[in-house]
């Protein structure tokens, strides 16, 4: 057996089902890492985690820790942030009773290396000096909460503001903590408000090559929009469908699929005969593939959408906001539409029903943009040689 140098990784959810984005990118890096490292995953989770979930891990991984942390430690432990500046979603994050079990995991397996998925896991590792360790910021959350403030009020844009500030400084302090720090996109890289940010690696998302394959699938809706619903930039995104869009557009149909939908989204399209509503499937690319044109009107939010990758490869048509497209940096009206207004969004989609040719362009030409520039295996190993020090 190949003698592999060996990886902790912490994630701050089991990184299964795929139904979120950090989970997304950290089940795909474990499926690429584990070519070159022995991985030794440790995955909180406040939900139970069964065993098929875990043997799907498992085939990539010497071992799989799942540390199950109490719903009442979960508030107990975000409550004591107050106390102090550390952010509230790190205290959310942590316990003593996984700090112990983790210590005792470093002083066993003894490390060659240490990965980090976001800021969340940081307070377990941040202290240890035994190997080099690496943490992946992924988004910039301090300005997706600075995002989330703006569009509160009251108590809620109290709470998202002072989460942001307490995040901003987070971000930049963890930042020398570490030997390495990598980040999705240059848009994110340019919010942390840390001097030597240029030092941070860009590790960008990449997408299954499952999703060029041709689909079979019928398509049923005008419009489709598929992401985690209980995830407030997606759930700012179908009220803005709904309310915004598509009354410019009579007659025309959305689709909107993901997991857990937020009550206010049940709510929404029970009042709007122009929206189906359906629930995660596994196979998500057939939710995909029922609409002629993928619609992502992302507000709020940072990183990289990976669901905007996802239906570009399997040659659907999109528009998104400029917001979302700093990431992709796909080509206007080559590979993309862009819009930032209901009108603009509108029009994008009545230009895409009533030309032929701009609509097969786009689809043609995003696929292939994608498919030049998103690849797992290709970013992973640039991964890989950050965290041995190599890049």
């Amino acid at each position: 057996m190949e003698n592999k140098p060996r990886l902790l990784m912490i994630v701050s959810r089991f990184p299964y089902p795929l139904e979120k984005g950090d989970k997304l990118r950290a089940y795909y890096q474990i499926r690429e890492l584990s070519r070159y490292f022995s991985i030794q995953l440790i995955a909180l989770s406040e939900i139970p985690v069964s065993k098929e979930q875990i043997q799907k891990l498992e085939f990539f991984c010497e071992e799989v820790h799942v540390l199950k942390n109490s719903r009442l430690s979960t508030i107990l432990n975000t409550a004591f942030m107050f106390l102090g500046k550390n952010p509230f979603q790190v205290g959310y994050f942590f316990s003593l009773k996984a700090k112990s079990r983790i210590n005792l995991l470093l002083k066993q397996k003894k490390p060659d290396y240490i990965y980090c998925q976001l800021v969340r896991t940081s307070e377990y590792v941040k202290n240890y000096h035994l190997c080099p360790k690496t943490i992946d910021y992924m988004d910039t959350l301090s300005k997706g909460m600075e995002r989330r403030a703006e569009k509160s009020k009251g108590l809620r844009k109290w709470f998202f503001s002072e989460e942001a500030k307490r995040l901003k400084a987070y971000e930049r302090v963890i930042f020398d903590y570490f030997e390495e720090r990598t980040i999705i996109s240059e848009q994110d890289r340019a919010f942390i408000a840390h001097t030597e940010r240029e030092k941070i690696h860009l590790i960008q998302n990449g997408i299954d090559p499952t999703f060029f394959e041709k689909s079979t699938t019928s398509k049923t809706h005008d419009l489709v929009f598929v992401g985690n619903l209980s995830y407030a930039p997606n759930v700012e995104a179908v009220h803005y469908i709904s309310n915004s869009i598509l009354p410019k557009l009579p007659g025309k149909t959305c689709l909107i699929s993901g997991a857990t939908p937020h009550h206010s989204i049940i709510k929404l399209i029970q009042q709007n005969s122009q929206i189906e509503l359906q629930g995660w499937i596994d196979d998500i690319r057939e939710a995909y593939s029922r609409g002629s044109i993928f619609i992502a009107p992302m507000l709020i939010g940072t990183g990289m959408q990976n669901k905007l990758l996802e239906a570009m490869a399997l040659g659907i048509p999109c528009i998104t906001t400029t917001l979302a497209n700093n990431a992709i940096r796909a080509k206007e009206y080559e590979e993309i539409l862009v819009a930032n207004s209901p009108e603009e969004f509108a029009q994008h989609v009545l230009d895409l029903i009533e030309n032929e040719s701009l609509y097969n362009r786009l689809a043609i030409n995003a696929s292939e943009f994608v498919k030049k520039n998103y690849s797992w295996e290709d970013s992973t190993f640039k991964l890989s040689k950050i965290i041995r020090g190599e890049s």
